[in-house]
């Protein structure tokens, strides 16, 4: 009988192939993910993002004042984690911040679900991570004809970060869904019930995932020495 083949992004390493990384090792990456993280995180939102949101508080003024200032605040509140969740899916800044700018949009069309209170950024996290799996289903980057590729190229705030560049690298080579589980887990900090419901998937789907992503991304950094941001022997 021949061998089924899976057709999954999950399965990009066999079973028998799978490494569980020892508790030592998996902390060490964890460590390097914080950090990558906590950089993509602090930096400066685009200013075009910022006018966006005050653009749509403006006309949210003109229906209720007092629940636009409400929806602005907790619009701003997370756009940095809002961003930083795109970069981290996208992994190229630029569609990143069509991405969220197109989320803020969506988000203001359905402004009716939103009630204050709620957890705003799992709510629009969610709607962030359905527009990009849409638009990766539409145009196909991934097209099987393609014989090669396209470069990795990164953001130009990391030329001067050999460390951060490395991991930049190494996280763009991953399937989307296995590099959102891993950021989920070892950089935001979440347990994997917690991302299983971000990502609307079975607890078990997010460990594999994120098992496989941490073995991908070891061998890419090299485990052995892992030196990456901290500098540690």
């Amino acid at each position: 009988m021949r061998a089924r083949r899976s057709r999954s992004s999950d399965h990009g390493l066999s079973s028998s192939s799978q490494t569980t990384l020892p508790a030592h090792l998996r902390e060490r990456l964890g460590e390097e993910l914080q950090v990558f993280y906590a950089y993509v995180l602090s930096e400066n939102q685009p200013r075009h993002l910022l006018g966006l949101v005050a653009q749509l508080s403006e006309v949210l003024d003109s229906q209720d004042a007092a629940y636009a200032e409400t929806f602005r605040d907790e619009l701003l509140a997370v756009l940095p984690r809002l961003r930083a969740f795109a970069v981290s899916l996208a992994m190229d800044e630029a569609q990143a911040d069509d991405l969220v700018q197109e989320t803020v949009i969506k988000a203001w069309q359905h402004q009716e679900s939103y009630r204050p209170g709620v957890n705003v950024e799992a709510w629009i996290c969610t709607i962030l991570r359905r527009l990009f799996y849409a638009d990766r289903r539409t145009i196909k980057r991934e097209a099987a004809s393609e014989f090669s590729a396209d470069p990795v190229t990164t953001p130009p705030t990391l030329e001067q970060s050999t460390d951060l560049r490395k991991i930049w690298v190494a996280l763009t080579n991953l399937p989307p869904v296995q590099r959102e589980a891993l950021v989920l887990v070892s950089a935001q900090g979440m347990t994997y019930e917690a991302a299983a419901t971000r990502a609307g998937c079975q607890v078990g789907t997010i460990k594999s995932r994120v098992s496989r992503a941490r073995a991908a991304l070891a061998g890419s950094l090299g485990v052995p020495a892992l030196r990456l941001v901290t500098g540690a022997e």
